[in-house]
């Protein structure tokens, strides 16, 4: 996705970016809401940026660079807020630039339910984007479920992704499934495979090289920790 975004010649690339921007604008949000005490204001410069990014080549170095694009993007937003805070408020949530529709009134509610604790705007930011894409590779994996016909099975085996599954979760779900309990154990195995090779996937397209996928793995275990 980062790499057709970053290709204004590929007919794919403004979906891509679009993509790109209304997936991962809360993790700014959030770290430009934590800075500023105005909501408005923090949605009129989220708002900006993303429409700032359709207007230049700022994917086209975060394609030539890689490096983490969690990063690039978070950067880019720091030197987009130093250096054209005063325009961006005068703009108003994009004035004569095309925009992105981003629900930034969910954003805030979203924002209201974080717990208010010292979390520095960084550190909050590196949580959000950790919370969100990891949204996304598990909406990735009920598309896929969904696509098969098994939505039912995928949001019994949801609960088996992350953690440890205690015998009686298995026994629930077996017994919703309709199935036994070891070929719930199966499918819920399989499931977490398929979980774990759709999140190298999607951070493969963020970084460097593969190289990098496991460092990114853990760098969003702990962003969550």
């Amino acid at each position: 996705m980062v790499l057709a975004a970053g290709h204004r010649s590929s007919p794919h690339s403004k979906q891509a970016l679009e993509s790109l921007c209304q997936t991962y604008w809360y993790p700014l949000y959030a770290y430009v809401r934590r800075r500023l005490p105005d909501v408005h204001e923090a949605q009129d410069l989220t708002q900006a940026f993303f429409a700032s990014l359709l207007e230049r080549d700022a994917l086209q170095a975060a394609d030539r660079e890689r490096g983490r694009f969690r990063a690039f993007l978070l950067t880019a937003f720091k030197h987009f807020l130093a250096d054209e805070w005063d325009k961006a408020k005068a703009l108003k949530r994009g004035g004569g630039r095309r925009s992105i529709p981003l629900n930034l009134d969910s954003g805030e509610s979203r924002y209201a339910l974080e717990p208010v604790d010292e979390l520095s705007p960084e550190r909050l930011y590196e949580k959000q984007w950790a919370l969100t894409f990891l949204d996304r590779v598990l909406g990735r994996l009920g598309d896929e479920f969904g696509a098969k016909g098994k939505k039912k099975q995928f949001e019994a085996l949801k609960p088996f992704l992350a953690g440890q599954p205690t015998p009686s979760s298995y026994e629930v779900a077996a017994r919703t499934l309709g199935i036994s309990e070891a070929a719930t154990k199966v499918a819920a195995h399989r499931a977490r495979c398929r979980y774990r090779e759709i999140l190298r996937a999607e951070i493969a397209e963020t970084v460097v090289g593969p190289q990098e996928v496991d460092d990114e793995i853990r760098h969003l275990r702990a962003a969550l920790g």
